[in-house]
């Protein structure tokens, strides 16, 4: 990767800290920051920003901050940093994240200063070549958002993940414990770097706070972003080792800009401001007669949007683009009050799995009693009520909109629901934007004799043992909706006919398209984290890295083409080039399966007063997302198909559309199948599919050591744990046990049962979890190689125990990087190895917590010997691990 380096250029550093507010508790370690950080960033070892580029501003009204802002945002060409330092605030949803200076009052907006309206709006014109945010106050994380819809080069630092809060304000003097951290990098470097970059400051802060809290406590992790660029950007020369000197070209550059170029600006500036101001003067005794003051604009009325995880970054992209167009700030008929140019609408976009999503509108009477500040114990009429849904978590606030990725999504969420009572009605308004599903086969091995539009037969005979001999990879039905269609498709379309709603489910053809679905391991949470998952550059911790030249990704059209080009995957960053040929896949089109729909389904909520201008604001949202001359071409841009016009026929990807690139491997004449399947059908292809699968058995295997308690990997593990417990039931068992066992210290072998193997209800389990968050962590070493053996002894057992899953259980894996084997006994490592290695199969699927994740030998070998994965346990880690569960019980042939 390559580094920006701005020395010598004009830059810019804001320093903005507010330490004293009127109506807020004041934050006395902030009043610190700003020098400490003008001294960090003007230093001779940092050797980037001089004296007089570093501006500090302590703003008491958002005038001020604007002010600043703006100067800095006009006057820098090379790097532009910004840092704010404060209080922070959210709505009662987690969208919207107002910046508050000395006179704010979080109850009056016009008093808080917005990070999209203000702040991104300024940085996005401003004219500098890379920009840099430093963010530093309660709900940093939720900038995230919003962020992604900027056109320039731009990175941004968020001091916590999202909805969190983060310090007192009360630390010791010297700054806060987050601007310290930032200081002592800035000014010592980092070992065996010659400079530090944003990328290595990030790194550097999670390492520095991973024994640290939020004032929840939580873990604290700082999380970073970065949008339309593929460099780093250079941040400080200072360096552990021999500093390198600074090359005379800078030397000489900033010498001209100080006493040359500098001077000659300003007596510039002041002749053109004289020039004005004589002009103004003239045009304002006119101006005065004819002009008047424009309006204030009026708080926009916010809309939530819910998707699906893949779709979320498009969709960010189309609700940025829809609130800053004339659809949304042009005056309308009877909206008279609304100035010109203000915006009508700002749109929240967030995501959640398929099966979240299901349990939320379920349970949509908790859900809706959480966003109204209750306790959300409804009476929960719908399947899995009791899952219920945890407010600005899974699945999110309440939303006003949902774009699934398909019809078959909002056909399994409505077969959820009560039939009477729910206060959520679903109302489908049809397709925004298409991605028809396909089969990557590698570019190195493309079947002689398969169309590259064939039946789903003639692609899984062209790919079997006697052919190209490829793994079928699929995103789980049960959490993705690329995976449930793919489902749909496999066991309606097989011979390539049509599906229409009378199309029978041939027991024997489940089974036979279950069968090529390799397992464990065969399914992920979403299609772009199976993407992921398949890069060469994956890396040792990335579940299934170094195998896609053997796999065929059943996923989308769009996701395909994303990999292809080298865009962002799921959790993998964009390279700076696209992978090589060979590295690539070939988009095959499984003929008449249905395409990925993307329909706008409107939700309305029973009680809301304003129903009729919520309802009206989706309907303008949904027609712009259509129009050709709107939303259609950004969807585009992004990927997408479009929506037939009015005359039917489909139109042609936009200008700049990646579609359009021949490295992306797809075919634009690969038709547009739409869903015709019928609602029932949906439920009864997941019935299917439940049914092909074996029943299963999981251990859940949890480190509860005190160490655990160190960086917040508790909060991880339990995160991890519970995600899980979502996904029980009545053929997929568990059990939940913990080790070292308090009453027997002295037994490395003992284990504590703390819910039984085989139960069915996630409450015991939840409950369990929640006492251990609350205290429940032993003080004494944790050995993991005993209790593992403890644990798979007992899955290995013939009889298989009560529940008759002999032969198909497997243990999830929940540690300390600290496994006990300091104190381990004797012959216990390879007592493990042959017990793993014997028998029925116990894959074991392990998250560790700590810095060096799966990157050691001893987990990398334990997930070799037992055909298992290893997560590192990141803020990716539950969905991740929720993938890998969902294939345990696959019908799947196993990794041949």
């Amino acid at each position: 990767m390559s580094e920006y380096d701005a020395r010598g250029k004009t830059n810019r550093a804001l320093l903005i800290c507010v330490h004293d507010y009127e109506t807020h508790p004041a934050l006395p370690a902030v009043e610190a920051n700003a020098d400490e950080l003008k001294r960090a960033l003007t230093g001779p070892g940092t050797d980037l920003f001089t004296a007089d580029e570093v501006v500090i501003c302590r703003p008491r009204e958002p005038e001020e901050l604007s002010r600043a802002l703006k100067s800095v945002a006009d006057e820098a060409r090379g790097l532009l940093l910004v840092h704010f330092s404060g209080h922070g605030w959210v709505g009662s949803d987690g969208g919207d994240l107002r910046l508050l200076v000395g006179a704010s009052d979080h109850r009056h907006r016009h008093t808080t200063v917005s990070w999209q309206d203000a702040v991104l709006s300024c940085l996005d014109s401003a004219r500098a070549d890379r920009i840099v945010v430093v963010l530093e106050c309660c709900y940093s994380g939720n900038a995230d958002g919003a962020f992604h819809a900027l056109r320039k080069p731009m990175s941004l630092l968020m001091a916590a993940q999202p909805n969190r809060r983060i310090f007192s304000g009360d630390e010791p003097a010297g700054g806060t414990l987050f601007t310290r951290a930032v200081v002592r990098i800035l000014e010592e470097g980092i070992p065996g770097r010659r400079f530090v970059t944003f990328e290595d400051l990030a790194g550097a802060l999670r390492e520095r706070l991973a024994d640290e809290r939020t004032p929840m406590g939580e873990v604290w992790e700082p999380r970073a972003a970065k949008q339309n660029t593929l460099d780093d950007v250079i941040l400080s020369f200072a360096t552990p080792e021999d500093p390198l000197p600074t090359p005379a070209r800078i030397r000489r550059r900033r010498w001209i800009n100080q006493h040359i170029a500098r001077p000659v600006r300003r007596r510039l500036r002041l002749l053109v401001a004289l020039c004005t101001v004589l002009v103004l003067a003239a045009a304002g005794l006119i101006a005065h007669r004819v002009l008047s003051p424009l309006p204030d604009c009026p708080p926009a009325l916010e809309l939530r949007l819910l998707t699906a995880p893949e779709a979320e970054p498009a969709l960010r992209q189309a609700a940025f683009a829809y609130e800053m167009s004339a659809a949304n700030t042009r005056p309308l008929a009877g909206e008279g009050d609304l100035p010109d140019g203000c915006r009508r609408a700002q749109i929240t976009v967030y995501s959640a799995a398929e099966d979240q999503i299901d349990q939320g509108f379920a349970a949509a009477d908790r859900w809706q009693g959480e966003a109204r500040g209750g306790t959300g114990q409804g009476d929960g009429q719908g399947k899995d009520a009791a899952k219920g849904a945890d407010p600005l978590y899974r699945p999110g606030p309440q939303p006003d909109l949902w774009i699934p990725e398909s019809t078959a999504d909002y056909e399994e969420a409505r077969r959820g629901m009560p039939p009477k009572g729910s206060p959520a009605t679903l109302h489908d308004t049809g397709p925004v934007a298409y991605s028809p599903l396909v089969v990557g086969i590698p570019a190195s091995g493309r079947p002689d004799s398969v169309e590259q539009v064939a039946s789903w037969q003639d692609l899984l005979a062209g790919t079997d043992s006697r052919h190209g001999d490829l793994r079928l990879l699929r995103p789980s039905p049960v959490l993705s909706g690329t995976g449930l269609l793919h489902t749909l498709g496999l066991y309606l379309a097989g011979d390539g006919l049509r599906i229409d709603p009378s199309s029978s489910l041939d027991p024997a053809r489940v089974r036979d398209a279950e069968s090529r679905l390799t397992a464990p391991g065969s399914q992920y949470a979403g299609s772009t984290e199976l993407l992921c998952s398949l890069r060469p550059d994956a890396g040792p911790d990335r579940p299934g890295s170094g195998r896609g030249a053997r796999s065929a990704p059943l996923v989308s059209e769009k996701a395909l083409a994303d990999y292809n080009l080298g865009h962002a995957t799921g959790s993998c960053p964009a390279l700076a080039k696209p992978p090589a040929p060979g590295d690539r896949y070939v988009a095959y089109y499984p003929k008449n399966v249905p395409a990925l729909d993307h329909p706008l389904i409107r939700v309305d909520w029973s009680g809301a007063a304003d129903a009729p201008t919520r309802q009206a604001a989706v309907a303008r949202f949904a027609d712009w997302l259509r129009d050709p001359h709107g939303g259609r071409p950004v969807l585009s841009r992004q990927g997408y198909r479009g929506v037939p016009g009015k005359d039917g026929t489909a139109p042609r990807p936009a200008p700049g559309s990646p579609l359009l690139d021949t490295a992306a491997d797809i075919d634009l004449d690969a038709p547009v199948t739409p869903f015709t399947a019928g609602p029932d059908q949906v439920g009864r292809v997941l019935a299917g599919y439940d049914k092909a699968q074996r029943a299963s058995r999981l251990l859940i295997l949890m480190d509860t050591s005190s160490s655990m308690a160190d960086g917040g990997k508790l909060t991880v593990a339990t995160a991890a744990a519970d995600r899980i417990l979502g996904m029980v039931g009545a053929r997929h068992t568990y059990g939940l046990w913990t080790f070292p066992d308090r009453t027997h210290p002295g037994d490395p072998y003992a284990v504590r049962p703390v819910v039984p193997l085989g139960s069915t209800d996630p409450a015991p389990g939840k409950a369990a979890l929640d006492r251990i968050a609350k205290g429940g962590l032993v003080d004494h070493g944790a050995p993991m190689e005993e209790a593992l053996t403890t644990a798979v002894t007992q899955l290995k057992k013939p009889d298989g125990g009560d529940d008759g899953t002999s032969g198909n259980s497997a243990i999830v894996l929940l540690l300390d990087e600290d496994d006990g084997a300091a104190g381990r006994a004797a012959g216990v490592e390879q007592k493990l190895t042959e017990l793993l290695k014997n028998g029925p199969p116990v894959p074991v699927l392990t998250v560790v917590m700590g810095r060096f994740g799966c990157d050691t030998f001893a987990l990398q070998g334990l997930a070799h010997a037992s055909n298992g994965q290893c997560v590192p346990g990141g803020p990716d880690a539950p969905e991740l691990l929720a993938g890998l569960v969902a294939s345990i019980g696959s019908a799947g042939t196993g990794d041949r």
